[in-house]
């Protein structure tokens, strides 16, 4: 008898090719695919309920008597039947009907029916109710006796099949059940011991046929025990599924790079007018260790806004530069890409290393001799955007790439930046860098592949922004803020927003802003940069900027980051409940920058929706990015927080990070226990959950 697993769909009765077809659409193509299909949520038809105790969105089973049935000439053409049961009356509209619906629903007959109750022309009507004339002469039908499961569905395939096929394949296990692969005694010496009562088998026939007593409270928030059972299994399949990634990256080979420090990294710090931080210390040891290793380093660095990142790169650049390799700097933004060309070019050049900055724009003779230069090794590290792994970029030995702000690139992306290092049997090392702080949670699910070291001390100094949440009827006295700072010698950023996802009306918005605050604000010099200007413009205007020729800088949000003017000490955002926590986090980070007090001024325009004012609550509560980045987790959910492309976490089935977070804390050891007591049982584990495939969350 073959497992569940290998017994196709198409084995089950009235299962042909098309129906099969279907059914592979949802990523059904076994019995055990079926099981595993949950519900949704759950329809309660198990007792009929009174017309009297109807509320605005009950969802229910009602009886009465039809009183009356007409077509209604509303706005749309409509049937309106009205019941009624002695406690009260109810309507039926059917906007799609036939004559021999009407003809069923003639005064005097009795009817059952199911819906959700709304609030309508009439009082409380139900649209397009399941219903059933009940005949006098027979017996009424018997109600169910479990809740209903509603499953995902896709066009073509009813809910009434898909409960037919999966309690096929209920029965199906009840003779030949799915084997437990969670080991009993692992459960039972952990956190997770209240959930050994519940079997694989028990827990799966509960969700699909739950009894009419069971909590759908519970049940709808995914909190019951069978529930978590199936969870902890999944996110147990996730977590082998890493170590498996990890694993397969150790096998990997790369060029050991010297652990001491080299002759290059001393004379940069002795050049530095400032000490690193503890916090920086402590990353420098922890990535040089990882760079001496004879297999490529896996490494992501956070650190919040102005924690020094971007120095923790150099420094980890110069023992690839220090072993006679080379090293790249990739970035999500041409704006950031030159940001970082600037600050190492001032670094690194004096040391006699030769920084390049390659974009997409870069054409003809001077990108001929660049990747020229590139190929011979003559350039040493070379910084750019995406435009770093296109085919004909080739390195002479790629040693370290450093991705920053990751989450903006595909995994697809960073894996072709990583092959394009590939140099025989070798691979280069990985750090992988990002300002937006990724809470705990995520970062043991999405990044569990990864070694995470944390930059948690800002530079000595560095003063702590003011948030301030305004309504836009207090745009006047903001623009007197700007004035009153400005005229004080300090400098300030007003950025603009739009709702609509264009660049081209972002940048109209921000022009216009800037003529009217010229207009506002006659004595002030004031600058305009967006995503539509010139690469060499944009920098222009950042640098006249920087060096105190403007005093105002109106921007789209390309400033989101790498920009660093220490003598701006007021940020503006215009719109500020259409931008999420992170970008506004990052924004804000471009003031506060020196020792002045710095203030960033929000403003919305009423009235603000449920997130954005818990989004802008939480700006103003605290600067503390990991804070911030948690608060995002649960506005938004980890999904949108990663960007879907980047990992397999957007692909969890059952399990929620959101709501799971707790069970992640003892997963890891756990996975690693049965990885190394029962590799067999492990793969099994995570060829059911994640099939045959590992490279979800590779990068």
């Amino acid at each position: 008898m073959k497992p569940l697993q290998e017994v196709p769909v198409t084995e089950l009765q009235g299962v042909g090719p098309a129906l099969a077809e279907k059914l592979n659409r949802l990523g059904l193509f076994s019995l055990q695919d079926l099981l595993f299909h949950l519900p949704l949520r759950y329809e309660d038809r198990t007792q009929i309920s009174a017309l009297g105790q109807l509320r605005v969105g009950s969802t229910a089973v009602v009886e009465g008597e039809v009183i009356s049935c007409e077509v209604s000439q509303g706005r749309r053409r409509s049937l309106l039947a009205r019941i009624r049961d002695g406690s009260g009356l109810l309507s039926l509209r059917f906007f799609h009907f036939s004559a021999s619906m009407k003809s069923q629903l003639q005064p005097g007959k009795r009817v059952r029916c199911y819906g959700e109750a709304r609030p309508g022309a009439t009082g409380l009507e139900i649209y397009h109710p399941e219903f059933r004339v009940l005949r006098d002469d027979q017996p009424p039908p018997a109600l169910e006796q479990l809740l209903t499961p509603v499953y995902p569905v896709t066009e073509g395939l009813q809910q009434k099949r898909l409960r037919q096929l999966i309690t096929a394949a209920l029965q199906q296990m009840q003779e030949q059940p799915l084997d437990e692969l969670l080991p009993q005694h692992l459960l039972q010496a952990s956190q997770f011991a209240f959930l050994a009562d519940w079997s694989l088998a028990a827990a799966i026939h509960y969700l699909h046929h739950p009894p009419a007593d069971a909590d759908l409270m519970t049940l709808s928030e995914g909190l019951h025990p069978a529930q978590r059972r199936l969870a902890l299994e999944e996110l147990l399949a996730q977590q082998l599924g890493m170590l498996a990634l990890r694993q397969k990256v150790r096998e990997e080979a790369a060029h050991p790079l010297r652990v001491e420090s080299s002759t290059l990294e001393i004379r940069l710090l002795e050049q530095l007018p400032f000490q690193l931080t503890g916090a920086q210390r402590r990353v420098v040891s922890e990535v040089s260790q990882d760079l001496g290793l004879a297999h490529p380093m896996l490494r992501l660095v956070q650190g919040d806004v102005g924690s020094g990142k971007t120095l923790v790169a150099a420094l980890a650049c110069l023992k690839a530069l220090a072993s006679h390799c080379q090293a790249a700097i990739m970035a999500p933004t041409e704006l950031l890409a030159e940001q970082h060309y600037q600050n190492l070019k001032t670094w690194l050049e004096p040391l006699g290393i030769r920084v390049e900055w390659l974009t997409g724009k870069l054409k003809g003779k001077l990108r001929e001799a660049l990747l020229k230069d590139l190929a011979s090794g003559a350039i040493q590290l070379l910084v750019g955007t995406h435009a770093l792994f296109q085919e004909e970029v080739a390195f002479a030995k790629l040693a370290l790439v450093v991705i920053d702000e990751q989450h903006r690139f595909g995994v697809h992306q960073r894996l072709a930046l990583r092959d394009k290092g590939k140099s025989g049997d070798y691979l280069p090392h990985q750090l992988v860098m990002t300002a937006t702080p990724i809470p705990r949670t995520l970062a043991m699910s999405a990044y569990a592949d990864l070694d995470v070291s944390v930059i948690d001390e800002l530079p000595p100094g560095r003063q702590p922004v003011k948030t301030l949440v305004l309504p836009d009827s207090r745009r006047p006295e903001v623009i007197a803020r700007v004035r009153s700072a400005c005229e004080e010698g300090r400098q300030a950023y007003w950025v603009c927003t739009l709702i609509e996802e264009s660049e081209v009306l972002e940048c109209q918005a921000a022009e216009v802003t800037w003529q009217e605050l010229q207009v506002a604000l006659p004595d002030l010099n004031i600058a305009l940069v967006h995503g539509r200007m010139k690469p060499a413009e944009k920098a222009d205007v950042m640098a006249a900027f920087k060096a105190g020729s403007y005093q105002l800088l109106v921007a789209t949000t390309v400033i989101e980051v790498g920009v660093d003017v220490p003598n701006a000490s007021l940020m503006i955002i215009d719109n500020a409940e259409r931008l999420g926590l992170a970008q506004l986090h990052q924004l804000r980070g471009r003031v506060g920058r020196g020792s002045t007090a710095s203030y960033c001024t929000l403003i919305y325009h009423p009235p603000l929706s449920q997130q954005g004012r818990e989004r802008l609550q939480a700006m103003r509560s605290t600067n503390d990015g990991f804070a911030i980045a948690q608060k995002d987790l649960e506005i938004r959910g980890p999904g949108e927080l990663l960007g879907t492309r980047q990992t397999g976490e957007v692909q969890l089935r059952l399990a929620s990070l959101k709501r799971d977070a707790h069970l992640l804390e003892g997963l890891k050891p756990l996975a690693i226990q049965l990885q190394r007591e029962s590799p067999e049982q492990a793969k099994l584990l995570l060829k059911r959950w994640r099939g045959n495939s590992l490279h979800f969350a590779q990068v």
